[in-house]
């Protein structure tokens, strides 16, 4: 996309809004008043606005001005911090990923599944968490390295995405002890009597849970839908209700919250996938990934 104006005019533009005054403005840069004014108006022609308008012997923000403030404080804020990042780049090289997170995958099992590359002493690791959708766009975009996610990439046209098993695990309910205690007689059956906690159907595993319940004539008393797994696990452990959570990660669940294990809900997995662009991967780290899974 073309620009429309020029960095420069903008720089003195924004200098002269920072200092209130053009006079003040080339004094800081050492030019000639004529010289800033003349690069302001330049930009301001460019643009289609004026920026500044006259008051008292100074110069304010139009409403137009104010707008473009606001993004070439962004600009030059981030131009300001170069050199000393480019500094810290040198000085201590590091092997970046950024991989996306999606909000369907439970939070202890993102840990486990990324266990592998921590141990990489130069790591820098970027963790985006969103929806499934758009972190793919990200990933087609080479915003992201990978994409971690509870379900496959879609067949899909115009990109071209490839899917990385990375293991899966049983599931099981978990509660309360008191919750634990009430529904172990008659278990599954109990689970029509006592609350029950889900994840909301963004996930994978909402649609397996569901046939689960209708395959052994259930009818669950939902008390609570969550999109956050911790948040469900939280309200879990305050006793509002019974929940289903991956085995693969049990001793991790018991330890982080007072819940025990109620019974196994057999026939229901939860599956985990590495999606890139890359059908044969490059990422040294995302190898890495790929050859270390073994959640199941």
């Amino acid at each position: 996309m073309r620009t429309t104006f020029n960095y420069k005019h903008l720089y003195y533009f924004w200098v002269v809004a920072k200092e209130g005054g053009i006079t003040r403005a080339a004094e800081k840069l050492d030019m000639a008043v004529q010289t800033v004014s003349a690069q302001v108006r330049e930009l301001e022609k460019s643009l289609g606005y004026a920026l500044l308008k006259p008051a008292g012997r100074g110069l304010v923000l139009t409403d137009a001005g104010q707008a473009a403030m606001l993004q070439a404080d962004h600009i030059f804020q981030l131009g300001e911090n170069l050199p000393a990042m480019v500094r810290d780049a040198a000085s201590a090289p590091t092997v970046r990923l950024a991989a996306g997170i999606s909000d369907g995958l439970p939070k202890l099992v993102i840990r486990r599944l990324m266990q592998p590359i921590l141990t990489e002493p130069h790591l820098r690791l970027l963790c985006h968490e969103g929806e499934f959708d758009e972190l793919l766009g990200d990933l087609a975009l080479h915003r992201l390295d990978v994409v971690l996610s509870d379900r496959p990439a879609p067949s899909h046209a115009n990109i071209k995405l490839y899917t990385h098993a990375l293991g899966s695990s049983a599931v099981s309910w978990y509660g309360s002890s008191a919750l634990v205690k009430l529904a172990k007689k008659g278990f599954p059956g109990s689970l029509a009597q006592v609350p029950v906690l889900l994840p909301t159907g963004h996930t994978a595993v909402r649609t397996r849970l569901d046939h689960w319940f209708d395959h052994h004539a259930i009818r669950p008393r939902i008390v609570g839908e969550f999109e956050d797994s911790a948040l469900l696990k939280t309200f879990g452990e305050s006793g509002m209700g019974v929940f289903p959570a991956a085995e693969s990660v049990h001793d991790e669940l018991l330890a982080h919250y007072d819940v025990q294990r109620l019974g196994p809900c057999e026939g229901v997995k939860e599956n985990f996938f590495a999606i890139g662009t890359e059908k044969k991967v490059q990422h040294p780290l995302v190898q890495r990934l790929l050859q270390a899974s073994a959640i199941g």
